[in-house]
Formats: structure tokens, C-alpha cells, sequence
């Protein structure tokens, strides 16, 4: 595999800084990022999801789950168990996508009646959910080179229960090339607009995690002080949990992290003394996802995506569980970083213009 040039010259100091990468590791991991409060206990570790129930559940209340609902803005209307469907992905607005391809919107025929459409997860603008990852506008050659990764064991969490890291291993094994890529190149195809807005503040609302690993707020609980953390949650809960893709998300950040966050970004944090460059603790993320953070060639965008999925990948690749050469080439950029080097990078990130 050949690299750009600022790639081959990472790539020849990983080996120095491989064996590091554990040992740098904070005591404290971002816990948050990943939908928990805390550490595991010792052998806790998540099992593959099972697959949801389709239609009405046992005990659910049939004219609830039935009711027809509705957004703002569409014509459609779907009930509680059609916007829950994986085998049949809810649509609000399909004028502003291409159509969905089958493995989109219904998945895998492999699978049988354990499919899940890509759409339920990543939704079909692929901006995905906080838990989860934002694919519109990556390039297809990236999108596919991560789903063999999944394959392949060469891309995992470093959090043991993170049980949808199980279930995209799964899906991509169950995927033929061909699903992979016209899943690769349909995304593609879908711009990457914003729909998460960051907010500097000292005081965030209480969360509580659902089953996936999203945090709602909790309705009328006091407000408490957002430490060295990204509350990610949705401005509209309802809306959000209707799949519907214009209820956007709200990314609260440490006052100042912004700022810290863009020297790292754009200079690796170097300084100048007496006139001399001193490198930072980092490389700057501009060289190779470019000077706007829209991607570069294979490298993917990342400026307005979700920074809970920033702060997980960044910290995966710091643990070793994302190890493809690709991926390698990260951890000099990685290793030497904290968990508050991640906040800070992930609330600039997370706060520049999207888009393609």
C-alpha cells in the first residue's frame, strides 16, 4: 500500500511509538464517549445484540405502537413499529437522498429475519446517531476499506461493551462485496451537512444512557457541572426518536476547549521560542484531512461530526483496537494525546462548517 508523502513519513515512526501507546494511556478513559458513566468491572464485556423484535411487542399497548405519527415538514406517516422496523427503514424525506439501495433500507438477504437495513443505525441522510457513525459524503474507497477492517478483526472497540461494535462486525462479514460497495457509494453520494451544534458551557443537564448508549437528558433534574467530558444529546427528543432526520443534536463543551482545541488541530500544538518551531504533542489534523477538515483524497471529512464518535475513534486508535495501516498511521498523532487533548480537539472538530 502506498501513502501521500506526510503519511509515509508517520508511518516510519510508528514503530518507535507503538510499543508507547499502552503505557501513555490515561487511567481514566472518556467513558462518556461511549454511552457509560464509568469503567467496566473486571470481565464486563457486552454480547451481540439481538435482533429487535419487528411489530408489536409482548405487553406493548397496540393502539400506541400503531397510532400514525408524523414530522414537520413531510407528508409521510409511519407508526412506532414501522420507524423501529430494521428490516424496513422509515423514510421522512426521500426526495433528499438518491433512492436507497437495498442493503440501505432493508439489509442484507443473508441474514433472513436477523437483517438490519445500514439506514436504521446511520439513517438515510448518514449522519448517524451519537452511538453510532456519520458516513454521508465519506469517500467509497474509506467507507469500504473500514468495512473490511470490520471483517477482518482489524477495527474494534477498546470499550468491551460497546455491543454495536459486535453488531457491525457481524453485518460486515454477512455483506458481499458487492453490498459493500453500493453502500460505500450511495453514501457517498448523500451530502454531509451539519446537524449537531456545539455549545461551550460549565453546566450541562443530567443524562441518562438508553440501551443503545445514547443519552437523553432527565427531564427536571438540577443541572451539574460538564467537567472534562462532551454531553451529546438530542434538541428534540421526540423528534430524534422518530428518526427524523432535521431534529438535530446538541454537543455541550468545556468553556475554552474550542479554542485549546484549535491550536492542536491546526498547529499539533507547536510553539515558536527565540524563533525556533518546537513541535507539539501532536500532528496537525490538517495534513491530511485537509485545511478545512473536509477530507482529502481517502482521508475522510470530519469537520461538524458528531465528537463523541471523534473522541471514541481517537481513543481506539490510541489503544490499538483500530490496527489497519491506515489506522496506524494515527498513532503518532494519537499516542502523547489525553483525555482532555480529545475533548478539546473534538469541540473544534465538531464545531467547524460541515459539508463536502
Amino acid at each position: 500500500m502506498k501513502f501521500p508523502l506526510p503519511l509515509t513519513l508517520l508511518v516510519a515512526g510508528v514503530a518507535a511509538v507503538a510499543s508507547s501507546a499502552a503505557r501513555a494511556a490515561d487511567a481514566d478513559g472518556p467513558w462518556w464517549a461511549y454511552g457509560f458513566f464509568g469503567p467496566p468491572a473486571p470481565g464486563e464485556k457486552a454480547k451481540p445484540p439481538v435482533p429487535s423484535v419487528i411489530g408489536l411487542r409482548p405487553g406493548e399497548n397496540e393502539v400506541e405502537a400503531t397510532r400514525p405519527r408524523r414530522v414537520d415538514g413531510s407528508a409521510r406517516t409511519f407508526s412506532l413499529i414501522g420507524i423501529r422496523n430494521r428490516m424496513d427503514v422509515v423514510d421522512w424525506f426521500p426526495d433528499e437522498h438518491p433512492p436507497m439501495p437495498r442493503i440501505i433500507k432493508h439489509g442484507s438477504p443473508s441474514l433472513g429475519d436477523k437483517a438490519y437495513g445500514c439506514a436504521l443505525c446511520h439513517m438515510p441522510h448518514g449522519r448517524g446517531r451519537p452511538e453510532n457513525a456519520p458516513v454521508s459524503g465519506l469517500p467509497p474507497a474509506y467507507f469500504i476499506r473500514q468495512m473490511q477492517d470490520f471483517r477482518s478483526g482489524l477495527r474494534s472497540s477498546s470499550e468491551p461493551r460497546k455491543a454495536n461494535a459486535l453488531l457491525m462486525v457481524a453485518l460486515a462479514q454477512a455483506m458481499t462485496d458487492e453490498e459493500i460497495r453500493e453502500a460505500a457509494e450511495y453514501y457517498a453520494q448523500v451530502p454531509a451537512t451539519p446537524w449537531v451544534r456545539v455549545v461551550e458551557t460549565d453546566m450541562v443537564p443530567q443524562v441518562k444512557p438508553t440501551g443503545a448508549r445514547l443519552f437523553l437528558p432527565i427531564e427536571d433534574a438540577p443541572k451539574e457541572p460538564i467537567g472534562m467530558r462532551i454531553i451529546e444529546v438530542p434538541e428534540n427528543v421526540e423528534q430524534f426518536e422518530m428518526a427524523n432526520p432535521h431534529a438535530n443534536l446538541l454537543a455541550y463543551v468545556p468553556v475554552g476547549s474550542i479554542k485549546k482545541g484549535e491550536v492542536l488541530v491546526t498547529t499539533g500544538g507547536a510553539t515558536v521560542v527565540n524563533g525556533e518551531t518546537v513541535p507539539g504533542k501532536t500532528i496537525a489534523c490538517t495534513i491530511c484531512h485537509g485545511p478545512d477538515l473536509k477530507g482529502m483524497g481517502e482521508f475522510p471529512p470530519i469537520a461538524g461530526r458528531s465528537p463523541s464518535y471523534l473522541v471514541r475513534q481517537m481513543n481506539d486508535m490510541k489503544n490499538g483496537t483500530r490496527k489497519s495501516p491506515y489506522s496506524l498511521t494515527m498513532l503518532p498523532a494519537v499516542v502523547n494525546l489525553t483525555n482532555e487533548d480529545f475533548v478539546n480537539i473534538a469541540a473544534y472538530v465538531s464545531s467547524r462548517p460541515g459539508g463536502n
